[in-house]
């Protein structure tokens, strides 16, 4: 287990990363991820603490202690600890780092899972993915990944793109490894992250064999070019007047990679279209990763309707009837999440020694959240109205005796007195309407692929047996001519 600092210390690692058209020095001093890079080395403080020892951490199998993101349930009761402690975690954000630690934890784990399906790929690729997953948990490793190709022309294939080598394949293999040019998104969180999972989710054709790919690198590997976009952090003028957007912008990144040799004991996938689905969909990793996906987004729902009540009781408006019904409906939208959650483990199996969550009740649950997010923001906004507009221009608007007398005058509440007012609801804004908040609800409706392929999972793995049976079994207990010679011989 590392401490908060060992991990800000690990990234002062000569990475290369780019944002306002300069290569940065140091992404742990740099006014656009400082303050991000701070919020991860506290997830990493409260794991490793030792008051929090039996929430966050388990006994590996080779003893010693590791993050429970790490862990490989094999019952329910390891699931449920494991929730509880990713849950803790994602408190500490409100559930706004999308792509903290946990999630690609979650991913290689479930991958490791099923590394049956490793082994009858290619043993040697099994074995490079079970030492991997072994180095990632000793070390307390912060993964992100890119598993999305460059948007580009999305009629056509990988292969079939001007550039044969807009998104990641591989130029050449030799003894050493795989060299690897072209790009891949989305890499969150890979500013401050210590190695990225390189693979493709989506669906690859016939002749796009050398994109199907599947390995682990360190993000200051040579050649691996790190391509930021804005920074919210960087243009939040202080904590107080973006509270979220100061401390959690996990960032968002394209990775370019100019001929990035992948040593050998790093690739799990090599040129396999079909194993390339495989690994996450045969294996437990897709279920596994969105899981947390799941938990994260629970805790982020609860946080966004304790903004609702506090919009309520900040305007004095908690016991208008038409108020207490909306916050009705979000307390039993959230409540739906958190039952979802708890169910999809309460129905979870066995998968050989390892305990899986129900992958339909997981989809379910994608596929209403999708929708679901923007139509809670849309209820904040509507209950809050003008509130989360007017406010002081910055917190330097405080400084001035008269300014702060007519916020204090101005800025009334039968709640909160105007200070505290003002600092409420410039973190309303920030979570909902700034340009943060509105990448979070880009991101909520998309981070788990477009909802064309959400509903497709959950078509998926329905049990329409079970339906189509309860309707037979219905549709069979009367029948046409019975009823007809019945009808016959009653009159």
């Amino acid at each position: 287990m590392k401490s908060g600092r060992d991990h800000i210390e690990g990234l002062r690692d000569g990475r290369e990363i780019y944002i306002n058209g300069r290569k940065i020095d140091d992404v742990t001093k740099h006014p656009a991820f400082r303050n991000v890079v701070q919020s991860v080395g506290k997830l990493f403080d409260f794991a490793s603490s030792a008051e929090n020892r039996d929430l966050m951490t388990f006994e590996t199998p080779e003893g010693g202690r590791a993050n429970r993101i790490w862990q490989l349930p094999t019952s329910y009761e390891e699931m449920r600890k494991r929730r509880t402690a990713l849950e803790s975690w994602g408190a500490l954000h409100g559930g706004f780092m999308g792509r903290a630690p946990d999630h690609v934890a979650s991913c290689i784990a479930g991958m490791y899972m099923g590394l049956e399906q490793f082994e009858a790929y290619n043993p040697d690729r099994a074995k490079a993915l079970s030492d991997y997953y072994r180095y990632a948990r000793d070390n307390d490793l912060y993964l992100t990944y890119v598993i999305i190709n460059p948007q580009a022309d999305r009629s056509k294939a990988a292969n079939e793109q001007v550039d044969p080598f807009l998104t990641a394949g591989v130029v050449e293999r030799n003894k050493e490894g795989l060299v690897i040019r072209g790009a891949k998104m989305l890499a969150t969180g890979a500013v401050a992250a210590d190695e990225v999972f390189v693979s493709c989710i989506q669906p690859l054709r016939p002749g796009d064999e050398r994109y199907a790919l599947s390995f682990a690198i360190p993000m200051n590997s040579k050649g691996l070019k790190i391509l930021s976009r804005k920074s919210y952090e960087q243009g939040a003028t202080s904590v107080f007047d973006n509270p979220m957007a100061s401390r959690f912008d996990e960032n968002d990144a394209v990775l370019y990679f100019d001929d990035v040799l992948v040593p050998w004991d790093r690739v799990f996938v090599d040129g396999d279209i079909e194993m390339s689905q495989k690994q996450f969909h045969a294996t437990p990793a897709h279920v596994h990763q969105n899981h947390q996906a799941m938990v994260r987004l629970s805790v982020k729902l609860r946080f966004l309707v304790g903004i609702a009540h506090r919009i309520a009781d900040v305007n004095g408006i908690t016991n208008f009837p038409q108020v207490r019904e909306m916050l009705g409906q979000l307390a039993a939208e959230a409540g739906m999440v958190d039952a979802l959650v708890v169910a999809m483990e309460a129905k979870g199996h066995k998968a050989g020694q390892y305990f899986v969550p129900d992958r339909h009740t997981l989809y379910s649950a994608q596929t209403l959240t999708q929708q679901l997010y923007p139509k809670v923001l849309n209820t904040l906004r509507e209950l809050a109205g003008g509130g989360m507009i007017m406010l002081p221009s910055s917190i330097d608007d405080f400084a001035n005796p008269e300014l702060a007398a007519l916020i204090d005058k101005t800025q009334q509440s039968p709640a909160a007195n105007s200070r505290d007012r003002v600092k409420f609801y410039k973190l309303a804004w920030d979570a909902v309407g700034s340009e943060f908040g509105s990448r979070h609800h880009q991101y909520e409706m998309f981070y788990a692929g477009a909802t064309f392929v959400t509903k497709g999972h959950s078509y998926r793995t329905y049990d329409w047996r079970a339906a189509d049976k309860l309707l037979s079994n219905i549709l069979n207990s009367y029948d046409l001519d019975e009823e007809s010679k019945a009808r016959a011989a009653a009159r």
